[in-house]
């Protein structure tokens, strides 16, 4: 009997235990859904939290500039996120980057974004991206993805801006490019640039053919390892591919704030050439093409996207 009671004292204690751990797991898992839905609010004070936290890595790594970045894979979903500092005022920052037609301005500078289009459709601004390859393309003979921007929150010190599209290539869902600013001096703004999307099964039948093929040998910026010679090993497949678009994205929004010291007359050619010197010195990860097919292809693309806007304007699309 005593041991027939002990046992059944032992299970009691063991199923109070296991209730007590679902309590918990129960109670994380809440506090997770109510993180992100609170994220809106919290996103200066976890973006401050983020500078204070990799102040080092920020200081001190191999980019030769004050930026980091960190990317995972979880489920069929890519994520990347960049960091780095600014030499700007947020003030400037802001008034740049709160207007949905500069945004334009700035994607177009990615080599496979081939044109820009902005309107605003019942108080929701749309900014159509003409994907395609990296050679000149009409853009015609593009993949129109459609983004919807939206400025998530604006403060003092404190700037969010987002732009999502529901459907891109190959059958990808929910793409995501976020902006965060946060000031930090007088002269000096946080920025944090993430990209998300998620995964189909024709992408992963693409993606498997590209990195084997064309994109063979492509790689990211987050080390993996050495070699055998002690040389660092980098992440390539998808996260890799993730990695460099959100650097190009990075530098384009440098490039955009940088040529606005400029007179306007001159501020797109500042832009191109700005854009390349920066991404030039990343060759293993960004390079693409020689400076002159580069700056060429964009000129005649930057025409397309003139025209394009300018019919939007007379309201023939």
């Amino acid at each position: 009997m005593k041991k027939s009671r002990v046992n059944k004292m032992y299970k009691l204690i063991s199923c109070l235990r296991f209730y007590q751990l679902l309590v918990v797991v129960m109670l994380l898992f809440t506090a997770g859904m109510a993180s992100a839905v609170e994220q809106p609010w919290l996103g200066e004070e976890i973006l401050r939290d983020a500078y204070r936290t990799n102040i080092a890595k920020l200081e001190k790594n191999s980019y030769g500039f004050p930026l980091f970045l960190e990317s995972f894979e979880r489920d069929d979903r890519v994520y990347v996120d960049v960091y780095g500092i600014f030499d700007y005022p947020f003030s400037s920052v802001v008034n740049a980057l709160k207007v949905p037609a500069n945004w334009c301005d700035i994607v177009a500078l990615h080599p496979n974004v081939k044109t820009c289009t902005y309107k605003e459709l019942q108080s929701d601004w749309l900014l159509t991206f003409y994907i395609g390859t990296k050679g000149y393309q009409p853009p015609e003979e593009t993949h129109q993805v459609i983004y919807h921007y939206r400025k998530v929150e604006q403060q003092q010190s404190y700037l969010d801006i987002t732009l999502n599209a529901d459907t891109g290539p190959f059958g990808t869902e929910d793409h995501r490019l976020r902006f965060e600013a946060l000031l930090i001096d007088e002269g000096r703004t946080f920025v944090h640039v993430s990209y998300s999307y998620s995964d189909s099964v024709a992408l992963h039948l693409v993606q498997h053919i590209y990195f084997a093929t064309l994109g063979w040998g492509k790689i990211g910026f987050t080390e993996t390892g050495t070699d055998k010679n002690g040389k660092p090993v980098y992440i390539g497949g998808p996260r890799g591919s993730i990695e460099r678009n959100a650097v190009r994205y990075y530098f384009a929004i440098h490039s955009f704030l940088n040529s606005l010291r400029y007179p306007e007359e001159s501020r797109f050619k500042m832009r191109i050439n700005d854009w390349y010197d920066h991404t030039s010195i990343y060759r293993n990860q960004l390079f693409d093409m020689e400076k002159e097919s580069y700056l060429t292809i964009k000129i005649t693309e930057h025409k397309n996207q003139l025209t394009l806007q300018q019919l939007i304007g007379t309201g023939i699309q």
